[in-house]
């Protein structure tokens, strides 16, 4: 199992590092990409070093894929290789978690449209827009798809998320 995380700087820093930490408690090989190599800053300080560019990715090589939030999403959303980085999880049925911000990255790669979604509470107008079935909760699963609304949501994000990917790898 390998999970793919794709970040950039100002990210929320508990919502890359804990998930992080946690897929690697569990022994899940984790990647970070960006929009190029090398260390990354998050909105409190903390760094981590991007594995990949996001160029590099190759999709088939992961099980699943996570998106935190901050202010990351807003720059990562617009690069057409992450849209098509998305769209290759979705299109390979590989569950894909996106929190606070992360799923601003999902709309813009078109692949929100009709399902059931969280976020943070100033990104609901977008997703509503999208035409995405919003709901105000801790953890939404729709299929594959997990979507939580900020660092308070950990927990239930990672207990869904983790429960996807080891159903995923059987």
């Amino acid at each position: 199992m390998k999970v793919l995380i794709i970040s950039a700087d100002n990210f929320e820093d508990t919502e890359l590092l804990m998930p992080l930490y946690r897929l690697q408690e569990e022994g899940i090989s984790v990647d970070l990409a960006s929009l190029k190599r090398g260390a990354i800053k998050g909105k409190h300080g903390y760094e981590v070093t991007a594995d990949l560019a996001v160029d590099e990715v190759d999709p088939a090589h992961y099980t699943a894929l996570l998106l935190p939030g901050g202010r990351a999403p807003g720059v990562l959303r617009d690069d057409p290789k992450v849209q098509q980085i998305v769209r290759d999880f979705f299109d390979g049925d590989k569950p894909v978690a996106a929190i606070c911000h992360g799923p601003q990255i999902l709309v813009s790669a078109g692949v929100l449209e009709g399902r059931r979604a969280t976020c943070y509470q100033s990104v609901a107008p977008e997703l509503k827009e999208a035409h995405v079935n919003y709901e105000d909760k801790a953890v939404v699963a729709d299929g594959r798809l997990i979507t939580s609304r900020y660092p308070g949501d950990l927990p239930y994000f990672m207990r869904e998320f983790l429960k996807q990917i080891k159903h995923a790898a059987d």
